[in-house]
């Protein structure tokens, strides 16, 4: 889900900070000194090799402080067949993990696989994301792909992140310091240039140490442009992962480096969403479905590992290759709460990693439990931050009476979207103000849940600022726009159809808009057409019906091309403002909100 055009992003963000504040293609990749400690290395290892130590994480989103409610939980299968729910992430503990894994590896690697930053909570968001890149050059982050949301803020913004520099509108936000930029490589193969043709980042880069090379290839997936804003990408040409892998692999075999990890900003969907599920037992790489699965079975042989991403999923499978040999690809869920181990064999004959059945590369999930101790540098960086964020930041904006689920709902319509939903209906149904009758949401636009328990010393129940913002953090224009009747069962219908129909994509809805989704049927044929309602009358083929949504779908984005055909624009409020003015109207501390029912969709299964 991508924000509104950067120019009036940045404007937004002036305005909600004023309380608080009045390509890199030569970049080369430095590797962090390993630890003291002997090679840990496994039994029975072939002579003539040593094990390289692969960390890996994804989806991190500037997820600086530990998420609340489900987003900052983990489920884990229990030897019974029971699941459990365990607290995981914060950057402290992110941190803390990763450098108690290096112990006693003298060959460690760290990669991550895109979205480091973007939809962002406060704390990282309000600063364009430097705290997290700053956070990211702490803990020892080597190399990192892009994501889609690296492009948020558009290209010039992106290298920014990885140059570093004031922000062209914001300025620095600390008195004697300028934003130093990332100290690791962005990858960015298959995104070029149309004036040059050539990555508007390095496509690859090289990680050596004590003898040992390893090369890493990162892309994004080849549909970023269907799913961020136009203005972010504008005049770039984002190409196939396959291609541009297969590609980029021949340039490093040619140089010699026969070692290749592939870190790719497009994943899969395994058949559990327990992390520490057995995405193997079915049969190699059997459990796992989605984008990734035909992308693995492509991508050369030359390429070891695959580091995947962007669907927020976790997983170590086990994939052939084209050449039928053994291949890891791996997934670390999302907003730091897992990290991915890998165990790469590199053979110092063949300067290339042992794939064979007996001693292929072997990954596994690990939780950043916060249980163990904080480290102390990121617990600083946070208070940092978070003292010039504060004044903004901690201002209650409502008050709920339980958590109200969004991104963690799990279910086709989330209660924390029927309230996004109403939020932007109420801000625009005035006469004078849009006139809309009825409100769409998409739901990848909602990033995470409203916890009832407090994140700070607010007390449980208040909903501050930043957790509104963390919510809906593209401030992204709402728009309401003329639609016939029949344009708005053709937005329904492209919830489960055409690019929408293998992973639909269900849009929340506001209050008087009914209708009966039957997943039992395929693609369009699952929205029962005549069930479709608004307060209680039948949808209107031939009436016009004015909507509101945010800019982003009104600009046909996630698959909705039909949202683009709306008339006589009108625009409001940004999301995030109609979310707020929506808590505060409708809640007190004697009278919190509570969660909405979600029962406008009927799902049949």
């Amino acid at each position: 889900m991508p924000p509104t055009p950067q120019r009036r992003r940045l404007a937004r963000r002036l305005a909600a900070g004023a309380a608080v504040l009045a390509t890199a293609a030569g970049v080369t990749l430095t590797t962090t000194a390993p630890p003291a400690g002997a090679d840990s290395g496994r039994a029975h290892r072939p002579a003539g090799t040593v094990d390289v130590q692969l960390l890996s994480f994804n989806d991190f989103h500037g997820n600086l402080e530990p998420p609340q409610g489900s987003s900052g939980t983990v489920e884990e299968l229990q030897a019974d067949g029971t699941k459990k729910t365990v607290p995981a992430g914060g950057v402290e503990y992110l941190a803390q993990s990763l450098r108690t894994a290096r112990k006693g590896h003298p060959y460690s690697v760290t990669a991550a696989a895109g979205d480091v930053i973007g939809a962002s909570p406060l704390l990282s968001g309000l600063f364009h994301d430097e705290p997290t890149i700053e956070a990211m050059n702490k803990l020892g982050l080597d190399v990192t792909s892009v994501g889609n949301h690296e492009f948020d803020e558009g290209r010039a913004e992106l290298t920014r992140m990885q140059r570093g520099g004031c922000h062209p509108k914001d300025g620095c936000y600390e008195k004697g310091k300028t934003f130093k930029g990332a100290d690791f490589p962005y990858l960015a193969a298959n995104v070029t240039d149309d004036r040059t043709g050539k990555p508007i980042l390095k496509p690859y880069t090289i990680w050596q140490h004590k003898g040992v090379k390893i090369g890493f290839i990162g892309v994004t997936l080849k549909g970023t442009p269907d799913i961020v804003n136009a203005d972010g990408v504008k005049g770039l040409t984002f190409h196939g992962e396959v291609e541009t892998i297969n590609k980029y692999a021949k340039v490093l075999d040619r140089q010699g480096v026969k070692a290749i990890v592939a870190l790719i900003h497009e994943g899969g969907l395994p058949a559990s969403t327990s992390y520490n599920y057995d995405c193997d037992s079915p049969g190699p790489g059997a459990g796992i479905s989605g984008p990734i699965v035909d992308i693995a079975k492509h991508v050369s042989p030359k390429v070891d590992a695959l580091v995947t991403g962007h669907t927020h999923q976790s997983y170590t499978c086990t994939i052939p290759d084209p050449a039928g040999r053994p291949r890891t690809v791996t997934s670390a869920a999302s907003y730091g709460r897992l990290y991915t181990d890998t165990t790469l064999t590199y053979d110092r004959r063949t300067h290339d990693i042992v794939r064979t059945a007996v001693h292929g590369p072997h990954a596994a999930n690990h939780v950043v439990d916060r249980t163990q101790p904080k480290a102390a540098d990121m617990t600083s960086l946070i208070a940092r931050w978070n003292k010039l964020a504060a004044p903004v930041a901690d201002k209650p904006v409502g008050y709920i009476s339980a958590d109200i689920n969004g991104r963690g709902a799990g279910t086709p319509e989330e209660p924390l979207g029927d309230v996004i939903a109403d939020a932007q209906l109420a801000a625009t149904q005035d006469t004078g103000k849009g006139g809309a009758q009825l409100a769409l949401m998409n739901p990848g636009g909602i990033r995470s849940d409203l916890a009832y328990k407090a994140s700070g010393n607010e007390g449980d129940g208040v909903v501050t600022y930043a957790e509104a913002f963390t919510v809906q953090p593209f401030t992204n224009m709402t728009n309401v726009v003329d639609l016939t009747g029949a344009q708005l069962l053709t937005a329904l219908q492209q919830q489960v159809s055409g690019p929408n129909e293998a992973s639909p994509k269900i849009l929340q809805i506001s209050r008087g808009l009914t209708y009966t989704l039957d997943m039992t049927k395929t693609g369009a044929a699952r929205v029962v057409a005549d069930s479709v309602k608004l307060n209680g009358a039948a949808l209107d083929p031939a009436k016009t019906y004015r909507v509101a949504m945010n800019e982003f779908l009104a600009g046909g984005g996630d698959g909705f091309p039909v949202l683009k055909q709306g008339t006589n624009k009108y625009v409001g409020p940004s999301d995030l403002d109609a979310l707020t003015a929506y808590l505060t109207a409708h809640s007190s501390p004697t009278a919190p909100l509570a969660p909405p029912k979600a029962d406008r969709i009927t799902v049949v299964k």
